[in-house]
């Protein structure tokens, strides 16, 4: 009998160690993957969170969050999220569906009369950046506005007259100007403002008390500054309006709320489970050929298996975020240069949870 529960406790220890030792040589190849681009303690970083079932497996913050303070990155800080604003502004546009108040295969001009070919451009066209309008990050004459106040009518008509790049439902080309019009769309419909819908029906629901609508005037606690780099060393980001990116890039959040954001997901806190699979599906061009983006994400795979991602870049500022569904794995990295970026090392850092769920 005591040698039975010898052999047991010896099972148990070493079960334990074996645990540990996989933690620990996990954290080490994370680390590892992390300082070949985030190796300078004295400059901007990033911020680093890897979860499966909710559980923590790995959690850090290299470099600073200010420079002239000498603040160090920790992984509380709020970072400008640049294009996984998509996401939030998908998902609105899905639960103003679910409320019966639009349809994603309405065509635009049901809302703008006056959208040029607005009668063949559908919802469904801006949120799988099929729609062929112009890119209004690729007109030469953005440095005009970059840094005026504009209401989002203004950003429409900034875009609207220029010639299309193909007809809609051609091809996919991922598109910013796609995304400001479903904001501008989600603020005639709801009869308030993009800022104002996310927070109540998004930040609120899914308790992401340390997200926002991003701007340079406010006091955001915790708020990590950014940065580029030049020959010379780190300079200030370039300041803009955040009514330009809008819909498409303005949203600052944390590492700790985009994980709530992923759960309410999950759970189907804010989307019924209907409106939650359109957002993870593919689609196809008109020919038949299917794309890799849903609404809000692109659709990809890890060694064959299936992952949600995005990334973003605005001026100072790198985010990207993977999520394995089958593991329910979430990997997230944020950078406060835009001389560092995070893809990559998120998605290597994603292959390398997968790898450990295997041993476990």
């Amino acid at each position: 009998m005591n040698s039975n529960r010898t052999f047991l406790w010896l099972t148990l220890l070493l079960l334990f160690f074996s645990s540990m030792f996989f933690a620990q040589g996990l954290e080490r190849r994370i680390d590892s993957l992390i300082l070949k681009e985030f190796n300078d303690p004295k400059g901007p970083g990033g911020v680093f969170t890897v979860t499966q079932k909710g559980k923590t497996l790995y959690q850090k913050a290299f470099g600073k969050a200010n420079l002239e303070l000498d603040v160090n990155l920790n992984p509380e800080n709020v970072f400008q999220i640049g294009s996984m604003t998509k996401q939030f502004t998908a998902v609105a546009i899905l639960m103003l569906e679910q409320q019966g108040k639009l349809n994603v295969n309405d065509p635009i001009s049901k809302y703008i009369k006056d959208y040029p070919n607005g009668d063949k451009i559908t919802i469904h066209h801006l949120l799988t950046h099929t729609s062929g309008i112009k890119d209004f990050t690729k007109m030469k004459s953005i440095s005009t506005i970059a840094q005026k106040d504009m209401k989002p009518e203004m950003m429409v008509d900034f875009f609207k007259n220029e010639p299309v790049d193909f007809a809609p439902g051609e091809k996919f080309d991922y598109n910013n100007s796609g995304y400001v019009l479903l904001g501008y769309l989600i603020e005639l419909v709801s009869g308030d403002t993009y800022e104002n819908f996310i927070k109540n029906n998004i930040f609120d629901k899914a308790g992401m008390i340390h997200s926002y609508y991003a701007t340079d005037r406010k006091i955001i606690p915790k708020r990590a500054y950014g940065y580029h780099k030049k020959e010379y060393g780190y300079v200030n980001k370039t300041a803009i309006s955040f009514s330009v990116p809008f819909s498409s890039g303005s949203l600052m959040s944390t590492a700790e709320d985009m994980l709530k954001w992923q759960n309410a997901l999950n759970k189907n806190i804010l989307l019924n489970s209907q409106e939650t699979k359109k957002a993870f599906q593919k689609y196809k061009l008109n020919n038949g050929e299917e794309f890799t983006y849903g609404y809000g994400w692109h659709l990809k795979d890890i060694n064959g298996i299936s992952t949600r991602e995005h990334g973003g870049s605005i001026f100072g500022f790198k985010s990207m975020g993977v999520y394995i569904p089958s593991k329910d794995i979430y990997v997230i990295g944020f950078s406060n240069c835009d001389c560092h970026s995070p893809t990559e090392i998120i998605r290597n850092i994603a292959k390398l949870a997968l790898e450990n769920t295997k041993r476990n």
